[in-house]
């Protein structure tokens, strides 16, 4: 969908009746996706955490992918969209719905906690740079709050020394930026950044490791491309064809999928990719 068609439909709700007040950007259509989704999953929970968030993921599939869709008004709002996904916002709806399961909650205002949670720092949202912009921090942010655990290390993951600094190198990129503010916030961020090593299970080493992999991983596509760390993420599914393959929010197909080539394969077919980080899911959170 569009962007500007996408904007022309979004309404922002305020829940202040809520213990942290939120505000919370979606369409009508949000809510009543979320319940219909919600009590469908019901029935289809997976013997394991792992099954679990695979079929949550795949009840997505078909879902159209919408870039950018955080990036809605001239604040940073919580936004809930059900009907349109980027590859982040894919994984982070999926794990939404993993801990309200979970938690056993059951409301849109639940689902919009967990997803908060899971998207900013310290699950609080405290304007635009509080954002897990990328993918490593949200990793490592997550970590903290007993969400997931980084596998790579365990896999045979080696370290690489990068400069993290893609936003503050490409200011023009992002509109919030414009701000004095936004952008010194987010400097700082990268500053911190700059004092971790990142772990890449490189390419190459994928294929004999693949097996230690578990369905449900989140697995996070690390670039060569000078200031990023990651361009793409999605979660580990094995296939019947006993290969470790993708399920993701694929901006080629415009559609969430699972892909066709096992994950070694398609990775071969990206430019610029050295490898995968690995975050095992554990959902152990408040």
């Amino acid at each position: 969908m569009p962007m500007k068609i996408y904007s022309k439909f979004l309404l922002i709700f305020l829940y202040g009746a809520m213990v942290n007040a939120q505000h919370i950007t979606c369409s009508p259509e949000d809510k009543p996706l979320f319940e219909s989704k919600f009590a469908m999953l019901q029935k289809t929970q997976g013997t394991s955490l792992g099954d679990s968030i695979v079929s949550i993921g795949k009840s997505f599939m078909g879902t159209p992918y919408v870039e950018k869709t955080l990036e809605v008004g001239d604040k940073e709002t919580l936004v809930v969209n059900l009907r349109g996904l980027d590859c982040t916002t894919f994984v982070e709806n999926v794990l939404a719905f993993s801990l309200i399961l979970k938690k056993k909650q059951d409301s849109f205002e639940d689902f919009s906690e967990n997803l908060e949670t899971i998207r900013y720092r310290n699950g609080k949202l405290d304007g635009y740079p509080s954002r897990l912009h990328y993918f490593t921090e949200w990793i490592s942010n997550n970590e903290q709050k007993g969400l997931v655990k980084d596998i790579t290390s365990e896999l045979g993951g080696e370290e690489h020394n990068k400069a993290i600094n893609f936003m503050g190198t490409h200011r023009s990129l992002y509109p919030f930026l414009s701000t004095d503010e936004n952008f010194e916030a987010i400097l700082e961020v990268e500053k911190k950044l700059a004092i971790e090593n990142l772990c890449i299970l490189p390419q190459n080493q994928i294929q004999e490791k693949e097996k230690m992999i578990q369905s449900g991983d989140i697995i996070a596509l690390a670039t060569s491309i000078k200031g990023l760390d990651v361009t793409h993420t999605g979660i580990a599914i094995h296939q019947p064809d006993g290969r470790l393959h993708f399920l993701h929010a694929s901006s080629k197909n415009g559609e969430v999928e699972i892909t066709q080539k096992p994950l070694v394969d398609y990775l071969k077919g990206i430019k610029h990719n050295i490898g995968i980080i690995v975050a095992r899911p554990t959902l152990l959170s408040r």
